[in-house]
């Protein structure tokens, strides 16, 4: 199994080919939140997750699985699927109610939430980590460690009562091994290989420079942004010719609707150090060439829009201003023939000869 998993993540993790950068272990994780509003209502969600990307969700009503993928049932059987259904609807079933049975006794107060995350890493070179971990309200809880349940330091006296009574159920904990240490494993290598052209596509990034809020007089808050970019292990930072600088704030990944991502990356300094400082992306997509936006070439792009826009404004201000004076100034002269009946005869037939105009 060691052999085969070394064999296939050599050929299948994303960017497995690439920089030492994108050498990332790949984590398959299932996630389920009970949310308890009272002793009687409690509500369920389920998900499945290949690193960021949702390749399942879960129907708690009909007790089955939400495949988000064409690829999302990796190599299992039907038969194989529908144990692992019937298992995580026995589990969402019965955990609720050992919460909702000992909530004065752990001092649960409602509403409150429970996550649970179970599953299984895979890193080149290393032998498989399942794992499987209890939140409340958000904070560790307890976590499966070789067959035992272990109490979170932050959990204080709750988590362990609540370790003391999950290691009582032995015949559980052993199934729990199991899946983590074979099942989630063989799942996500099947994941792996049936969505291997989805997972290794390449999309190039797109990117741009912009200020953010100013940090305080004579500062900038140069911002990179890079959009668009798959797979989602990107190296972004500003710097200063080779030089890395340190100061360097990056975001968070956030990921896109079309399933590329999006990163900002921000650094402050001072206005007068602006000047030789650029933002390099690198990512698999790029074939090992780096893309570099200088801050000098960002900066004149504005300068010379308001150098243009600005005289243009005023040519067609004055411009407007002319056309409005010489409106209001000037009057038609008379340059037709007046009326040959004289006016002082009203309807008179007698008609002025020339001599008279």
């Amino acid at each position: 199994m060691l052999l085969l998993q070394l064999v296939l993540l050599t050929v299948l993790v994303p960017g497995g080919d690439s920089d030492d950068d994108f050498q990332e272990p790949i984590t398959f994780r299932s996630i389920m939140t009970a949310s308890f509003y009272n002793h009687s209502w409690t509500q369920n969600l389920g998900s499945a997750w290949l690193d960021g990307l949702q390749t399942h969700g879960w129907d708690s009503k009909k007790g089955i699985f939400m495949y988000k993928r064409p690829w999302s049932k990796g190599n299992f059987s039907e038969k194989e699927l529908r144990e692992e259904e019937r298992t995580l609807q026995t589990f969402s079933m019965i955990f609720p109610l050992i919460f909702q049975n000992h909530v004065r006794q752990w001092q649960l107060e409602y509403p409150f939430q429970v996550q649970v995350a179970k599953g299984c890493g895979l890193h080149v070179g290393e032998p498989s980590v399942g794992f499987m971990q209890i939140a409340y309200e958000g904070s560790d809880l307890v976590s499966f460690q070789n067959m035992s349940w272990w109490p979170s330091p932050k959990g204080g006296r709750r988590a362990q009562q609540v370790s003391k009574l999950f290691n009582q159920y032995h015949v559980v904990n052993l199934r729990i091994r199991a899946h983590i240490i074979d099942i989630c494993p063989r799942f996500l290598l099947g994941l792996l290989e049936a969505g291997k052209a989805d997972l290794q596509r390449q999309v190039r990034p797109e990117a741009w420079l912009s200020t953010g809020p100013s940090p305080g007089p004579g500062h900038l808050l140069l911002v990179c942004h890079v959009s668009g970019f798959y797979p989602k292990p990107v190296w972004v930072m500003w710097m200063r010719g080779d030089q890395e600088q340190q100061g360097t704030r990056r975001g968070e990944v956030l990921p896109h609707a079309d399933g590329t991502w999006y990163l900002q990356t921000s650094l402050d300094v001072e206005a007068r150090e602006a000047a030789g400082l650029s933002c390099r992306v690198r990512h698999s997509s790029l074939e090992g060439q780096d893309m570099v936006f200088y801050w000098e070439q960002h900066r004149p792009v504005g300068l010379v829009f308001l150098v243009v826009l600005v005289p243009l404004v005023l040519l067609a201000g004055l411009a407007f201003w002319l056309w409005k004076h010489w409106k209001s100034h000037w009057r038609p002269q008379c340059t037709g023939l007046p009326s040959e009946r004289d006016p002082s005869s009203p309807g008179s037939s007698t008609y002025l000869n020339p001599a008279q105009w």
